[in-house]
C-alpha cells in the first residue's frame, strides 16, 4: 500500500479555482484509477490550507495516477495555483485506522520516463520510527 497526506497553502484569491479543480481531479481520479483506495480533499483551519489523503493499492498505482494523462494536463494549472506543497507518506496506527502500512517499493524495471521522474520526485521511504511491517510488496 501507498498512503500520501499531502498540505498545500493556496495562494490569495485562487481557493475557488483550487477546489474547482480539487472536484475535478477527484472525480477523475475515482473513475479512471483502479489502485485507488482513498481521494479526498479537505480546508485546514489556517486559511487557505488544504490537504489531500491519498491511499493506493500499491506505489505503482500512485505513479500510474501520477503519470495519467489527466493527471499530467491538470498538474501545472493547479500547482500555479498553490504557494506551498509538502507530500509525505503516512503509516496507519493499528487498529486506529482502516488502511494498511504504507510499503516501500522498487520501481517495476522497464518504467518509463514520467514514471522514473515522479519516482525521483515522491520516493516512498518509511520513516525509521514507524513499527516494522510484517510483509512488503515489490512490483
Amino acid at each position: 500500500m501507498a498512503t500520501a497526506l499531502i498540505r498545500m497553502r493556496i495562494k490569495q484569491g485562487e481557493t475557488v479555482a483550487f477546489e474547482a479543480m480539487a472536484r475535478a481531479l477527484y472525480d477523475q481520479s475515482h473513475h479512471c484509477e483502479r489502485a485507488l483506495l482513498r481521494y479526498e480533499y479537505w480546508r485546514g483551519q489556517e486559511p487557505g490550507t488544504y490537504y489531500c489523503l491519498q491511499a493506493f493499492a500499491d506505489y505503482a498505482g500512485f505513479l500510474t495516477y501520477e503519470t495519467a494523462p489527466y493527471h499530467e494536463a491538470a498538474a501545472a494549472p493547479i500547482m500555479a495555483l498553490i504557494a506551498d506543497f509538502d507530500l509525505q507518506w503516512v503509516d496507519p496506527v493499528a487498529g486506529a485506522a482502516p488502511l494498511n502500512p504504507s510499503l516501500e517499493q522498487l520501481l517495476a524495471s522497464g518504467s518509463g520516463d514520467r514514471e522514473t521522474f515522479y519516482a525521483g520526485l515522491f520516493p516512498l521511504k518509511r520513516a525509521a520510527w514507524w513499527p516494522a511491517t510484517a510483509r512488503s510488496e515489490q512490483p
